[in-house]
């Protein structure tokens, strides 16, 4: 299929995406992540800008995440036949249009018994995951394709303007410091940004918590859940720990945060240090005589040989205690409810609770005072109860009903 002008349209409902290509990791310096061709040759414009990203201290997670973007694109464009650097913006708006309404294939689900994508669980009141592309997805692809034209424009190659359109009417980064004497304007939606619903923290009630750690089957992993809980730490932050990252006279952790290459020292519980004492004493880091290596990973596998323990190696364990629950818990599930408990505690001051979650302003920390629904639901209810009327007074049995009916109407009786 040729590329078509604007007035033309293009039939994306049937658009299939050729399956080639995909994203390998390299193992050279500078160059983490990047895709290949069906033949296995590397595309040397995603080569070249994943080394420029490198080059300005984005960490390989995210290069990673930008190397699946540019593949995805790259299949479109070769379903559309357009080449990379012909593209248009009307070829931006199809991707966009493509991406709305087609299925995720990490959302296919062969499972008997799997739930229904975008049913609502019982057990959480949470969501499952749609079986489309979600309004972030959307955005950060166009986010990810505006930086990676935008380079190529600078390099002197590429189209002669960038084929996707500005994340703000007008050009203005969200958020930018404005010049006081310029008239403020409200922030607008660029064009194809898609509208991203807000969420309320995702908070795992206190009933549902203790169901959720009876469920666990090793000391290892009562220790992860009972460190999540209690330090507030991501997911990736928390699975990355050496052994050296454990400071049990102060009772704190030590973690690579998000989108830094610094370690940040977080506060855990009192409970998560003895649980983790106990997975310890079972030997699986290190014979039970001999003491901890600082460089070791904390958290490994328990069969097989010793290896670091995975982000999908421990998801899969949540979703086993998911299925005998009913449940839909996420590891970011107990960051939110971590963070609801503390907002929660009035012995807690809100730059505290931004401290543990290491955020940069008070406003994301902020979300998460806000009330949850189970709680909104119980206060409203007892509102209710406290507003009700009174019944009116029973008469007294001496008093005769005919003659009280007589002087009060029926409803005296």
């Amino acid at each position: 299929m040729q590329n078509v002008g604007p007035d033309a349209g293009r039939n994306v409902a049937g658009l299939r995406l050729p399956v080639v290509g995909s994203v390998v990791a390299t193992g050279q310096v500078g160059l983490p992540f990047t895709v290949v061709d069906a033949a296995g040759r590397a595309v040397e414009p995603i080569s070249e800008f994943v080394r420029e990203m490198v080059a300005g201290d984005m960490p390989d997670s995210s290069c990673r995440s930008y190397a699946y973007d540019l593949l995805r694109w790259w299949r479109f464009l070769a379903a559309i036949e357009v080449e990379w650097d012909r593209a248009q913006r009307v070829d931006v708006r199809d991707l966009v249009l493509w991406l709305r309404h087609a299925r995720n294939p990490q959302r296919t689900r062969t499972r008997l018994g799997a739930p229904t994508p975008g049913s609502v669980n019982t057990r959480t009141g949470k969501r499952h995951l749609a079986e489309g592309y979600a309004p972030r997805t959307i955005n950060h692809q166009l986010s990810v394709l505006k930086q990676f034209y935008d380079f190529h424009l600078g390099a002197g190659r590429g189209p002669v303007v960038n084929p996707v359109p500005a994340a703000t009417r007008g050009g203005t980064r969200p958020g930018a410091h404005g010049n006081p004497l310029h008239e403020f304007v409200p922030h607008r939606r660029g064009a194809y940004r898609q509208k991203v619903p807000e969420q309320a923290p995702r908070v795992v009630d206190d009933a549902l918590w203790n169901e959720l750690f009876a469920a666990m089957t090793s000391h290892r992993d009562r220790a992860i859940l009972a460190t999540y809980i209690s330090s507030a730490a991501r997911a990736s932050e928390l699975l990355g720990m050496r052994c050296d990252d454990l400071d049990f006279g102060r009772q704190t952790i030590s973690v690579v945060g998000k989108g830094t290459c610094t370690r940040q020292t977080i506060p855990a519980s009192p409970d998560a240090f003895v649980w983790i004492r106990l997975y310890l004493a079972e030997g699986h880091v290190a014979p039970v005589e001999e003491p901890l290596p600082a460089d070791a990973p904390l958290w490994v596998t328990l069969r097989g040989p010793r290896k670091p323990l995975s982000y999908w190696a421990m998801r899969a364990v949540l979703n086993r205690a998911n299925d005998r629950l009913g449940a839909n818990i996420t590891l970011h599930d107990l960051r939110h409810t971590c963070a609801s408990r503390m907002m929660a505690d009035p012995n807690m001051a809100i730059t505290d609770v931004q401290a543990v979650l290491r955020h940069k302003s008070l406003t994301t920390t902020g979300m998460y005072g806000t009330v949850q629904l189970d709680e909104l639901i119980n206060r409203t209810l007892e509102h209710h109860a406290r507003r009700a009327a009174p019944p009116p007074p029973r008469p007294h049995p001496a008093y005769n009903a005919a003659d009280l009916a007589v002087l009060f109407g029926e409803q005296a009786g």
